[in-house]
């Protein structure tokens, strides 16, 4: 035997040793047994003796009641599922990246979005919400069998936070009933119906907590539920216990800034018969119509003081003619403290109470006008194309002009909610651009505007008067917070010309939204 063999034997025999030394303290001698392959543990094993039960504690005859109510609940989910689809949504959206030397370029990536929806006709009419679809110009719909359709979108309530999809092909669809949603009170069954986490068509049970919550004063009041509302079921029905649609589910409450903390007990649905009305408006106008009051505000800060008037409200800068502000009775240099019975302590809580009023109503306006509060009432007209070309100005000149320029720029926002405050996030969402304005191309709906020209903005007003003050004279300079990510949008100024014919309550008052 070679030298080189020996050292290769003895090489070996060390590691065996070494690696058996190692394996034993690991393991013991049960692991050496298993290693050598020794049987004798499962040899030795004797079997336990068990016997299971084979009668229920309780047999059905005596929970009757449960019974009937387990298979009315399972007939319930049955008759409802066919109309709830999921939806898949797909977009492509820019990303910046860095290569290897540190310089930025951007990209596109595909994005995917996840929601629920509820069909609500014959012909394939589907309700979902607005963030759910916003921005996606592929929307895919899959029903409770796997069929897949491609939707569109015909019209949409950002107020509300809906949308309107229609399916393309198909059909027959299976819809449900729309329920009265005033008809809803507080420990009533409630169930909701979603794809939550893409998991498919699942149910939740639980009850009516309150009724007329509101999470901020940009949007109307909501149904709160503790049935489970999970990522996924926005756009799902919060049906009663005839099957019948009573809200559609659109939001959760987070207590903390955890925003991948689970359900909380606290879900919002928004309240069937405000959502039966917008889509029915949609659906035989093809746009949303909203109410028209006929009032142009003046955001100028001291307007008030120099009436000499310091309580909550907000003032008139101008009244178009023939509208049924001027045909109620209210002037230029009125402050309007009330509206429905509701204190207006501010543009923004004006703007939506006058968005929520139906065509034809007719309600109670509280003005101040020279130390006396008045009385007026007011027949809500729908808003049309050629409405506020005339108006009777306020005596001090200018201040409904900026107003109008605020109309140009055409953009719209809304106050944070509650929710993403204490994520401690601060300033206004953008919630609509008007096409034709400054704004177009340069903001998108979703957008946190955060500052004007480097002063933080808390509250839309705050906005509004900001920018009536710049975009005149000046380049308007905007932090936005998009997508988790800080940029700054310009504002080119706005030509005094670039506002003529152009009226606020289009963008303030009396928004008249369309449907496409």
């Amino acid at each position: 035997m070679t030298e080189g063999i020996r050292r290769l034997l003895t090489l070996v025999t060390v590691f065996l040793v070494m690696f058996a030394t190692v394996y034993l303290i690991r393991n013991g001698t049960g692991g050496i047994r298993q290693w050598l392959g020794n049987k004798d543990s499962d040899s030795n094993y004797q079997p336990e003796d068990f016997t299971l039960p084979d009668k229920p504690p309780l047999e059905l005859s005596d929970v009757e009641l449960l019974t009937r109510l387990n298979d009315e609940y399972a007939m319930l989910t049955d008759a409802v599922v066919p109309s709830v689809v999921s939806i898949d949504t797909n977009k492509l959206e820019p990303q910046r990246i860095f290569d290897g030397f540190g310089r930025q370029h951007l990209r596109t990536v595909p994005t995917q979005g996840q929601g629920s929806g509820v069909i609500v006709s014959h012909e394939g009419h589907v309700v979902t919400n607005h963030h759910v679809v916003a921005g996606k110009p592929k929307i895919r719909v899959t029903m409770y069998d796997g069929q897949v359709f491609t939707a569109e979108v015909i019209g949409e309530d950002l107020i509300l936070d809906i949308a309107v999809l229609k399916i393309e092909g198909g059909g027959p669809f299976q819809p449900i009933k729309f329920g009265d949603s005033d008809q809803v009170r507080r420990g009533q069954i409630a169930f909701a119906f979603g794809n939550p986490f893409g998991l498919g068509e699942t149910v939740t049970q639980g009850i009516i907590s309150a009724v007329e919550r509101s999470l901020s004063d940009t949007q109307r009041d909501l149904i709160q539920t503790d049935a489970a509302i999970n990522p996924g079921n926005s756009g799902g029905p919060l049906v009663n216990l005839q099957g019948e649609i009573i809200g559609i589910n659109s939001a959760i409450y987070r207590p903390d800034d955890r925003v991948n903390s689970g359900f909380q007990g606290v879900g919002f649905s928004i309240p069937s018969n405000d959502v039966k009305e917008a889509l029915i408006t949609i659906l035989k106008r093809g746009r949303l119509i909203r109410g028209y009051l006929g009032v142009q505000m003046d955001p100028n800060p001291i307007a008030k003081a120099s009436l000499g008037y310091d309580g909550p409200g907000v003032v008139v800068g101008s009244v178009s003619e023939d509208s049924p502000a001027e045909k109620a009775g209210l002037q230029a240099g009125d402050v309007i403290v009330s509206y429905d019975r509701e204190v207006t302590d501010n543009l923004g809580t004006l703007f939506n109470l006058v968005q929520r009023s139906r065509v034809d109503e007719e309600v109670l306006i509280e003005v101040w006008r020279d130390g006396e509060v008045l009385g007026m009432k007011a027949r809500i007209t729908a808003r049309k194309a050629n409405h506020g070309q005339r108006s009777k100005p306020v005596p001090q000149s200018s201040a409904p002009e900026g107003e109008e320029l605020l109309s140009a720029i055409g953009v719209q926002v809304r106050d944070l909610d509650p929710v993403d405050g204490k994520a401690g996030l601060q300033g206004v969402v953008v919630a609509g651009i008007s096409r034709g304005g400054l704004a177009e191309r340069r903001l998108v709906v979703g957008d946190l505007i955060e500052a004007v020209n480097q002063t933080a903005v808390k509250t839309s007003e705050e906005f509004y008067r900001y920018l009536a003050a710049s975009a005149p004279k000046q380049p308007t300079d905007l932090r936005v917070l998009r997508q988790s990510e800080r940029i700054r949008v310009m504002l080119p100024p706005l030509l005094p010309d670039a506002a003529e014919g152009v009226e606020l309550p289009q963008e303030s008052v009396d928004d008249s939204t369309s449907g496409r």
